[in-house]
């Protein structure tokens, strides 16, 4: 959460920072400010609310400076307002910063009681006036380092100093930062995407390090300030796909894009002469593991759900999942024959990342399902299956969701075929159908005109129930999580045949219920579990892939997706459930690429 930027040039800065801003703002929107250093002055401006209201008190007050750092704020400690808003300066020291100052009121507790006053409620400013002290014995990088050394928590700072007004220093811990390489100018950022329109070579601050730039050059520090030299990655120039183009939203955009996505999976992976899939190197060897642990959180963790029921299927592998930010708070027992799946959009997620680095201290064997392959989780991973989506922006996860469900299935089927778990036709068969997919998927996407009509019977409603079984109940729990994400309706996923268990009371004349139904095993029992809700005077909305059920007068809409095989259902019964969270919002004048009190990589716990 919350997105930074410092550029030190040889000419201002102030616009580049503001394109940046707009790049980040996915990661933070509650509030947004830069600060430059011009004629031995820190010139700070922020504001409340977007990037735009930033941009326009720079058009009335114009920022001049060549060195200069910006940020959008995710807000955690202090309301969003201008006062709470980054950078915080000092007299001597502005600073920005991402991530969680874990024991910033003891801190603050000690420079107050030295007579320091603080303006904001913020973590951020303990950080500001920490280095400010230590400024008055020491020169800027052993600042710093002294502070770094008192602080607790997960962060990545850009600091600008007055008195040194060619420098940016950069520091990470936990929280991801970026360092960007140009002629005559350097940069630090949050993510490569900030940076992208500037530069394409890119280097990444591992944990504990420092980095102190200036227009000409940049030196790294490790966590005991050691001089490091960094790799430095050429990213690829295409940056079309960060564009609207002629969508009105980049969520609907990537929606659309969702047969590409699917495609890309299956083209790195899928060997189409061979028939075989091209997933080697395992971390162990395939024989010889236990069980497999994924591990997400939000949707993520719902794609490592649905995986669960595919591991299960078609391979004799003990399955456990886990929610990231409850896995290292059990007492586990760690098994050097147990494969642990990280599954995140960004690669930077907290929770995954510290549980990755508990299993890392535990000498397990790790994977990572990520879509930046240059992330932290990535990089930190014994073993990386990237999801090849391309950059997603919106907040709500629609084509990262189905990447990860299609790198996970084409796992499983690689592993059930290596450990003998399937014969050769069921694993050919089982390639060709999810070979089709792509083609179903721009079927579903042609019928979005039903999806709309759907979406109406939510406007007066207080809430929703979502109901599968099987693999359609994490589809269920992903409908409802994309509903509450974008139109703030409370929604609620639950196995269809747990309604008696307690859901039920909460049915009432005109609930609307999506239930999710699949020509599957569980069909007639789904059905049956739909009638209790009819009962009781609920609106079904119904969601099949079966061509022989009707639609009788007790269904409000149906919608159906192809029927291309049962393992493959949830991958198209998520699309409906996609398209009708989008509908919905906008129906709520909702902002829908960037819901209220979410942000895109969530990098604190």
């Amino acid at each position: 959460m919350c997105g930074i930027i410092g550029i030190a040039s040889n000419k201002p800065v102030s616009i580049n920072i503001i394109n940046s801003l707009k790049k980040l703002e996915y990661r933070g929107y509650d509030s947004a400010g830069l600060a430059t250093l011009d004629n031995d002055i820190i010139n700070e401006k922020k504001c409340s609310g977007r990037v735009e209201e930033l941009e326009k008190i720079l058009f009335k007050t114009p920022s001049n400076g060549n060195v200069g750092i910006g940020h959008v704020r995710w807000a955690t400690h202090g309301i969003p307002n201008v006062v709470n808003a980054h950078p915080h300066s000092s007299e001597q020291v502005s600073v920005v910063h991402n991530g969680i100052i874990e024991n910033s009121d003891e801190l603050k507790n000690e420079l107050e009681s030295k007579g320091i006053k603080f303006k904001s409620q913020t973590d951020t400013e303990v950080v500001t006036l920490l280095i400010t002290e230590s400024l008055k014995e020491n020169k800027p990088l052993n600042s710093v380092f002294k502070t770094l050394k008192k602080l607790k928590g997960s962060f990545a700072l850009g600091i600008i100093f007055k008195k040194f007004p060619n420098i940016i220093i950069g520091a990470r811990r936990g929280s991801p930062l970026a360092v960007g390489y140009s002629k005559k100018e350097n940069y630090i950022g949050s993510d490569s995407y900030a940076l992208k329109s500037m530069t394409n070579k890119i280097s990444y601050l591992d944990d504990g390090e420092l980095c102190v730039l200036t227009k000409d050059e940049v030196s790294f520090f490790d966590k005991n300030l050691k001089k490091v030299n960094k790799k430095i990655l050429t990213m690829s120039e295409n940056d079309v796909s960060a564009e609207k183009g002629e969508y009105k939203h980049f969520m609907f955009k990537e929606i659309v894009e969702q047969p590409d996505t699917v495609n890309n999976c299956i083209s790195e992976y899928v060997d189409s002469l061979k028939k075989n899939i091209n997933i080697l190197n395992f971390p162990i060897e395939p024989q010889k593991i236990n069980k497999i642990v994924l591990i997400g959180c939000g949707t993520a963790y719902n794609s490592c759900l649905t995986a669960k029921y595919w591991f299960e299927e078609l391979t004799s592998i003990d399955i456990e999942i886990d929610i990231a930010s409850e896995f290292r708070y059990r007492k586990l027992k760690f098994n050097p024959n147990n494969l642990y799946i990280f599954v995140s959009q960004s690669g930077e997620t907290a929770d995954t990342a510290a549980a990755l680095d508990l299993c890392k201290k535990n000498n397990v064997k790790t994977c990572s399902i990520v879509n930046v392959i240059e992330s932290t989780i990535a990089r930190n991973s014994d073993w990386v299956l990237p999801i090849h989506a391309g950059i997603e922006i919106g907040v709500a996860s629609t084509k990262a969701f189905l990447g990860q469900l299609t790198v996970l299935y084409i796992l499983c089927l690689k592993l059930a075929f290596v450990r003998k778990d399937i014969d050769e036709i069921t694993y050919i068969k089982n390639i060709s159908n999810l070979k089709k997919i792509p083609d179903a998927i721009k079927k579903c996407l042609k019928n979005e005109n039903e999806v709309q009509l759907m979406a109406k019977e939510f406007i007066s409603a207080k809430g929703s129930m979502f109901l599968g079984r099987g693999s359609s109940f994490p589809i269920a729990l992903e409908g409802a999580l994309k509903l509450k994400e974008l139109s703030y309706l409370h929604a609620e996923g639950y196995p269809a045949g747990e309604m008696k268990h307690g859901p039920l009371a909460l049915i009432e004349e005109g609930l609307p219920v999506i239930v999710i139904a699949p020509k599957d095993k569980y069909f007639e029992k789904t059905i049956s579990n739909m009638q209790e809700v009819i009962a009781r005077g609920g609106k079904i909305l119904f969601i099949t892939d079966n061509k022989k059920e009707s639609l009788n007068e007790n269904i409000r809409f149906g919608f159906r997706v192809p029927h291309i095989d049962n393992l493959l259902s949830p991958i198209l019964l998520t699309l409906p459930l996609q398209m009708l969270a989008y509908h919905v919002a906008l129906l709520k004048n909702c902002d829908v690429d960037k819901p209220r009190n979410l942000a895109k990589s969530v990098t604190v716990e």
